[in-house]
């Protein structure tokens, strides 16, 4: 599994709006709105690198209100969360 962050600059009065939209496209598993320089981080979610341009570059990047992004592909993932699910399925607390 791949894992990207795409850093999303919106047109202001339509934020909600287009996170709802993103969040609707395949290989987008959460959007989420920020504060900041940038106004949602996507995070994509696809099996391999040439699935990003689909999912990124034609799609999310051409969201009406979507203005500008900036894509982080992840190297790997560090999660005490994650680790501590994975170790407790099954087990009530």
């Amino acid at each position: 599994m791949i894992t990207a962050f795409v850093l999303i600059k919106t047109d202001a009065s339509r934020i909600p709006e287009t996170a709802e939209e993103i969040s609707a496209i395949e290989g987008i598993s959460e959007v989420y709105s920020v504060t900041g320089e940038w106004d949602l981080i996507a995070v994509a979610r696809v099996s391999r690198h040439e699935d990003l341009a689909d999912v990124i570059a034609d799609r999310l990047s051409k969201v009406p209100a979507v203005v500008h992004t900036t894509t982080h592909i992840a190297f790997r993932a560090y999660s005490q969360h994650d680790l501590d699910a994975a170790f407790s399925l099954g087990f009530e607390q």
